[in-house]
Formats: C-alpha cells, structure tokens, sequence
C-alpha cells in the first residue's frame, strides 16, 4: 500500500481508506448501502490491515451513530495501528441545538463520538457540510479547543464550496487556528466538478482531497451497461435521488471506454476508475465501501499498478464536459491560469 501525506501536514494516510457507511443499516439510505454488523465488520478490517488500508472513515448520521458504534467495537485492541476519521454537523435528531458547527454542537458530538467509538482521540475530524449561521471563528476556535484537548488530532471539512474553505482557511491563518488539511469531497470519472475551483485551491493551500464515492454513487461498479436495466440487486434502485444526477449518454460514453480498458488490462471496472482517481493531483487516499470481502477485495486491487498515459488521456476525454462560468472562460486564458489536470 503506498502513503501519502494528508495535504500539508504531517500525517501519512493510505491511498485507499476503508469508508464504513454500509455499517449498520439503519434508515432507508444506509439500509440501501448495507447492513454489516460487528463480527462482519471484524472480518473487513482484518483483510483491509492485511492490504495496508489503516485509516476508517464514518460519521454521527451514518445509521444514526450506529456506524460509529460498530467501528468501535471491531477495532478493540488494535486501535493504536488505525487511524479514524468522522464527521459532523448534519442534523442528528430533534434537538434544536443538535445540528450545524455551533461551539455547543461540536463539542457535545465530538464527545459522543468518542464514546461511540471507543476511543479518547480522532485522527481527523472533519465538518460534514458548511454551517452559514455559525460564525467562522466560532467554529475554529471550538475545533483549536478540541484539539489542545487531546479530543482531535486533525481537522478537515466535506461539501463545502471553494469560498467556504478559502474564507475558514484565512481565519484560521489570522488567529492561529489549526488549518484544514483535507477536504472529504466527492470526485469521480462522472463527477469531475473537484477539479474546478476546489482541486486548484487544494493545491494552492495543501489541502488533500479525500474522496467520497469514487465510484459515481454507485454507477462504476461494472454492472450498469448500455441497453441493459439496472441490476435488481442496485442500490441505485434506493438511492439514485439522493445523489449526483448523471446522464445516461454521458454514463455509457465513460462505461463503454473502461470496457475497452479492462479488456487491455485484465482489471475490472471498479479498479479502473479507482486507479485513474489515485493518479490525480491533491488526492491524498481514496474511500473505498464494501458490503462484503468479495467487493473489498476487487476495490484494493485498484492499486500497485497504473494506468498508462494514454488510457488516462482516454478516460479523460471520455468524461470530460464543458464547465460552467466562470472556468469555461478561464480556459481561453490557459497560458497564465493553466488546469491542475
């Protein structure tokens, strides 16, 4: 397994992180995901730290805390060779107050995530959404607080928009808060939206991507094909409304390109477009899902190869769509304001 740094900063993480959202299975969205339990759990971690895969990534709302509960618990007595990620701020119940990056809300859910997880630290905490009602320095003094006590090591953000990101990073540079050094975001080879605004200001800022959905919310799994249905057993039968829209030309186009790829190759689908994700610039480690040790263990064969040259070209004209203003105007001026890709 190859390491890489997390953005700017000190910490090595692996190129591909186990992402534990098909924990659990509470609610209809991560019932669609999967419904792994503790001993199934036990069973991922051993393969993924047999592969290198050291890092977990989860959050508060993944099936309601149970995601967190589960992780816990499969990771009794080997907590110091792991390294654990989470997430808050999306509402989490009823409560008024148990929603957004207020001081009082991070710090009563990072305690319960701890608890949860069964551990006194996070290696990487990470903001789940842009909280606009919470001032910016509010959320980053709470998070310098969080971590002088030990509760945090470091501090990231997912879904937000470049503003977002740039205007936190600047607070954090006037005070001497900690600064984000990942940005959970998602990125694929039929979501290229990252590369944008937020790929350049990662490069710019040593802010490393960690990617969500590598595989297009499910539509790279090698199974959705052109003329065919959808598998009966597609989460995407559950779930395709809450993710990223896709159009079906646009899908096949890219499909029918890592079709041809995989016969050059001998890999299949999946590891294609993980493979083609570990060669981008900023990306820092790539989340991977399973539902059982047969998904697992096709997803860590995305690495130790690559992709050549021209087959990245292909993806890459396979995918590619006209940005929206003001980066399709930008590209006019490529000779002082060049693509990170």
């Amino acid at each position: 397994m190859e390491y890489r740094h997390l953005g700017a900063s000190g910490l090595k993480v692996p190129a591909l992180s186990f992402g534990t959202g098909t924990f659990g299975g509470k609610g209809e969205l991560f019932k669609a995901w999967g419904e792994t339990d503790v001993s199934e759990a036990r069973r991922l971690i051993d393969i993924c730290l047999d592969a290198g895969v050291t890092m977990f990534d989860t959050a508060d709302v993944y099936s309601r805390g149970a995601s967190e509960s589960i992780l816990g618990e499969a990771l009794k007595g080997r907590r110091d060779r792991v390294l654990v990620s989470t997430k808050a701020t999306f509402r989490f119940d009823d409560e008024p107050n148990n929603v957004g990056s207020s001081r009082h809300h991070l710090i009563k859910t990072v305690d319960a995530s701890l608890k949860r997880l069964q551990t006194d630290y996070i290696d990487l905490f990470q903001l789940h959404g842009f909280d606009a009602k919470t001032p910016v320095q509010e959320v980053l003094s709470t998070l310098d607080d969080l971590v002088r006590a030990g509760k945090i090591r470091y501090t990231g953000v997912s879904n937000f928009s470049g503003w977002h990101l740039m205007k936190s990073l600047d607070v954090a540079d006037r005070y001497g808060y900690p600064r984000y050094v990942a940005n959970q975001t998602y990125y694929s080879l039929i979501g290229r939206d990252y590369e944008w605004e937020l790929m350049p200001l990662g490069l710019d800022q040593g802010v490393g991507a960690v990617v969500w959905s590598p595989l297009g919310w499910g539509r790279l799994t090698g199974k959705i094909r052109r003329g065919q249905p959808i598998p009966e057993l597609s989460r995407l039968h559950k779930t395709a409304d809450y993710g990223p829209p896709v159009p079906d030309e646009y899908l096949y186009r890219v499909v029918d390109v890592l079709d041809a790829i995989a016969e050059e190759t001998g890999k299949t689908v999946p590891q294609i477009a993980l493979n083609w994700l570990l060669q981008r610039p900023t990306v820092s480690t790539v989340l991977i899902g399973a539902r059982n040790e047969e998904q697992l263990r096709q997803n860590l064969g995305a690495v130790g190869w690559n992709l050549t040259a021209e087959q990245v070209a292909r993806l890459d004209e396979a995918s590619k769509v006209r940005p929206v203003y003001p980066y399709w105007h930008q590209e006019g001026f490529a000779e002082r304001n060049p693509s990170p890709v």
